[in-house]
Formats: structure tokens, C-alpha cells, sequence
């Protein structure tokens, strides 16, 4: 369903609707609504017009859908709802961008301190807890 009610979006004829990406659709469980996640590359206003042009399109779009999925017994009510993810996706990329160019000096960044060797327990297998090179002896 996704699929096609992206590419029924690709032949909307409106110069005035945006890049519109179809980032998701959650159908009900009897099929009686659809859910239809976008986003929209562009303004606010650019958004909103590409929401409006979307909403007035459902009919068509249903329309189509019950011509191209013959296998489904009912076609959904199908509401478009915009998705801000992509932005908040791109907000956090930047922000971490910016974290990363910043150079921290080497005076504030502690040096390593020296814990000097480790000693390990004479006699003691590290793996095991026995003595290395000694055999269990069974009978004795």
C-alpha cells in the first residue's frame, strides 16, 4: 500500500506540492483506517500547502488504490499525518556535527595515569584457579 500510494503521490499534478516523502502507513486491523506518514522537503508554508494538497486527494487516492489492490476487501479511510522524524533526524546530526568540530585542548583532557605493573598471584592459573603444570590425580 505504501508503494502505491507513493507513486499515486509522483502523479499529482500541482506545481505547488512539495517533495513529499511517504515515510510510513499504519493500517487498522479491519482495514477500516489508514494512517499515512509524510514529510515534506521545503518551508513551513511549503508544508502546510503540500498537507492541503494531499488531504483534498484522498478520494482520488482511494479511488485508485481500490483499482490497483483488487486482493483487498475494503479500501481505507485514509488520513495523511505529517512526519517530523526526518527534521528531528537532521536537527540531532547537526548538533553532533558541531559537537565533534569543536577541539578540546589537550590541557583539559587528563593524561593517563600510570597504575604500574600488573602483578599476577605466584602459583595461580589465571583461567582455572589451579596450580600450572601440576595433573589432577584421580584414585589417590
Amino acid at each position: 500500500m505504501r508503494h502505491e500510494i507513493s507513486l499515486y503521490i509522483q502523479e499529482i499534478q500541482d506545481p505547488r506540492l512539495g517533495f513529499v516523502t511517504v515515510t510510513g502507513v499504519e493500517v487498522s486491523y479491519d482495514l477500516g483506517d489508514a494512517k499515512v506518514f509524510f514529510s515534506v522537503l521545503g518551508t513551513d508554508e511549503e508544508r502546510d500547502v503540500s498537507s492541503r494538497i494531499l488531504a483534498g486527494s484522498v478520494p482520488a487516492l482511494r479511488h485508485s488504490l481500490g483499482r490497483k489492490l483488487e486482493s483487498l476487501y475494503r479500501i481505507p479511510t485514509i488520513r495523511f499525518v505529517y512526519d517530523s522524524t526526518p527534521e528531528r533526524a537532521q536537527r540531532v546530526e547537526e548538533l553532533l556535527h558541531r559537537i565533534s568540530s569543536e577541539t578540546v585542548p589537550d590541557s583539559a583532557v587528563p593524561a593517563p595515569r600510570d597504575e604500574g605493573p600488573v602483578r599476577k598471584t605466584p602459583g595461580k592459573s589465571s583461567r582455572n584457579g589451579k596450580r600450572p603444570g601440576k595433573a589432577s590425580q584421580a584414585g589417590s
